[in-house]
């Protein structure tokens, strides 16, 4: 057991987190992304009974968001016509302005072919079981200072 590390990161996910450097991506998807197809390059972390809010925030509890770019957090964004609610982006948005004085600021939108071909360059894939809708996020790796 360590101290201040959140419980939910477990030693393979800690281990991942370690070896990325800066600028590498990493993807939490919800229960309905293809982690094991858009990660077939990358290393895909099983963590099914657990939602992306708490994996964000325990993520980001360590993990650097990179300074160097604009929107280092990326959003899925809703595909036109389809009537879904995203209250979940709200949430993430709490997240990061928890760890990164930009805010809300720091979050981009990007279309769900596009996330998907971003999402098969990433260092890593994290598939969750959560049930929102468009909750795929992903983070891009900064330094520390």
């Amino acid at each position: 057991m360590l101290k201040g590390i959140p419980k939910i990161l477990s030693p393979e996910l800690l281990k991942v987190l370690c070896e990325m450097g800066h600028g590498d991506r990493i993807v939490i998807g919800d229960g309905n992304f293809p982690a094991e197809t858009m990660g077939k390059n990358a290393i895909v972390i099983r963590m099914d009974g657990h939602g992306t809010c708490d994996v964000l925030e325990a993520i980001l509890k360590v993990f650097p968001l990179d300074t160097y770019v604009e929107k280092p957090v990326s959003l899925m964004e809703v595909v036109p016509g389809d009537n879904v609610e995203t209250p979940i982006w709200d949430e993430y948005e709490k997240l990061v302005a928890a760890e990164d004085a930009r805010g809300k600021k720091a979050i981009g939108y990007i279309e769900r072919f596009a996330f998907y071909e971003e999402a098969k360059k990433a260092y890593a894939v994290i598939a969750t079981g959560e049930g929102a809708l468009y909750a795929n996020v992903m983070l891009q790796k900064g330094v520390v200072v």
